[in-house]
Parts: structure tokens; sequence; C-alpha cells
């Protein structure tokens, strides 16, 4: 079993065609041919687990909205332990990322969201449900997307009581929140991430990620750190060796939530007993196929396969 605790937002897409500026200023004219949504934030990681037909359960607040019922409606459907998807009914409404497709390319993104801290109470509700779940889980996930679930104090409450249980955590971690992270067993930053967790330059070489990976790692009392680097594929540092994985994506059409699908796949491989190289060499092929899609993706077993053979 993998726990996912986080920010849960919906993605909405609305998908068309360009062929005209507007004349009323320079604005694409976005002809509209059909809109849908999905599971995005921390969900798109529990999207990411389902599609592995991993075990998992969603921890997590939704607004008392129209598009917080779908996110439990979809869970249930995906039969994702949902229990612990808690309802705020203060006003706090569900987050929305709306984009705007056309022809393979994002015009423009709303976003719908309320960023303050949730409440002591419902922190200790989700984190008392978590905690009676450590017991049978092999991997708890912080999915932080910096939207008031994960705090400091919440962060640490988690990292510590999976610590008593034996369970490993992996961090999919946003700078502000750096130091909260120490005593995790992983974290998978992007570049970007890394550079402002490091304090150092967001230099695309290999040496240079090495340092911020080392820093990371010593810093932060980890065992493994995986960076993920786009076109330069991923870096796994263990403290001792130092991996850097190149890319296999050919066509990148979309990279929006190609973390999410990281973190997911290198958990789900750590709780199968893979070694940390083995999990970041698959996740890495997850990657290459989901950015190759458009919109939140996610990757199955078999099109990781069919990435690994022929790239």
């Amino acid at each position: 079993m993998i726990l996912v605790v986080g920010d849960i937002i919906v993605d909405a897409f609305i998908w068309g065609d360009v062929t005209r500026i507007s004349p009323e200023a320079p604005v694409p004219v976005v002809n509209v041919e059909r809109s849908d949504r999905r599971l995005g934030g921390s969900a798109n990681v529990i999207r990411n687990l389902h599609a592995l037909m991993q075990p998992c359960a969603m921890f997590g607040v939704v607004g008392d909205d129209e598009p917080g019922a779908w996110v439990h409606e979809r869970l249930a459907f995906l039969g994702v332990d949902h229990s612990a998807v808690l309802t705020k009914k203060n006003g706090r409404p569900t987050a929305i990322k709306t984009r705007v497709i056309a022809r393979h390319q994002q015009i423009v993104r709303f976003d719908r969201e309320w960023l303050t801290p949730l409440s002591d109470a419902i922190q200790q509700e989700l984190l008392t449900h978590a905690q009676s779940m450590m017991v049978d889980a092999k991997v708890l996930v912080l999915s932080d997307y910096a939207k008031g679930v994960l705090t400091p104090p919440m962060i640490r409450a988690l990292i510590d009581a999976a610590q008593a249980c034996g369970c490993m955590v992996g961090v999919d971690p946003k700078p502000e929140h750096t130091c909260a992270y120490h005593g995790a067993s992983f974290i998978t930053p992007n570049l970007q991430e890394a550079a402002l967790m490091s304090g150092m330059a967001a230099i695309n070489e290999d040496q240079h990620v090495y340092a911020m990976a080392k820093h990371l790692h010593h810093t932060l009392d980890l065992q493994w750190v995986l960076i993920t680097r786009s076109e330069c594929g991923m870096t796994l540092f263990d403290g001792d060796c130092c991996h850097h994985i190149p890319t296999v994506a050919r066509d990148v059409f979309d990279v929006t939530g190609a973390g999410d699908t990281v973190i997911a796949v290198f958990s789900a491989c750590l709780s199968r007993n893979y070694s940390a190289l083995e999990a970041a060499t698959t996740a890495n092929q997850a990657a290459g196929v989901v950015v190759g899609k458009v919109g939140t993706a996610t990757a199955t077993w078999e099109e990781m396969q069919a990435k690994a053979h022929h790239g």
C-alpha cells in the first residue's frame, strides 16, 4: 500500500483550434471543440499509481462544491480509498487549474485556489487518518504543491510518524518547505527546485547537479535524491554513487504532471523491492511516456516496457 498526502487539484482542459487573431485585442481566438477534466496535483500521483495497479490511498481536502464531489466520484470509480479526502464546508473551494490548449500548445491557464493553510483541527484529522494506515503501508508520498495542506508542522508530524512505523517517505517538494523534509527517505525535485533548495545555480551539467544532489542528501539526511532534468534525463544520488540517467523521451508535447508520474513510479518500484537505480530508470521511462502525451497523463507498465525496448 502507498499512501499519498497532499494538495488535490482538478486539472480542467479546454481543447480547440486557432485560425485567427481577435479584432478586439492581439490575442488568439480559440474555437472550442471539447473540454474535460482529470485528477491533478497529489491526486495525479494516485492516478498514476492506479495505472500501475498499485494499491493506494488518498489523503487531502476538497471544497464543498461540484468539483469536490467529482473528485470523490472519480476516486471511487478508480477503486481508491478516499475515506481521508475531507470536504471543507467553510467556503474553501476545490483547487482547479484550467488550461486552454490549441494545436497541442497551451495558450493560457486559469487557477482557482485558496492558498491559506488548513486549520489545526483539519490537519490533525488528516494526520490521525494517515497514522492509522501507516502500519500497513510501504511508502508515504508527500505531494507538496504548497496549497495549504502540507504545512511544515504537518510535514514533520507525518515524517516522524512514518519513521516510527518503518514506512518510507518520498517527497515531491516545494523549496519553501525544504527544512521540513529532513529525515525523509527520498525527494524528487526538478532542476529548478533542487537549485533553490540547495542555494546553487540551476546549471544543467552533470557535475553541478551532482553537487546539488550531494548537498541535499547531506543536509536533509536522505537515502536518495532523484533530480529530474528535462532533456538531460535524471540524476540519482544515494550517498556513495551518482547515476546520470539519460532521457528516453523523443517527442515532448506536454510536461504537465510529469513530476507526479516520476514519484509515483519510483515509489511503486521501491515498494516492489526494486533497487533505487532500477526504480529511477523505470521512472525515467515513465516520464518519457507521459511527456509524449498532451495533458495530465499516466504511464502503464506495458508502455514503460515498450519505451525501454524501442525508445
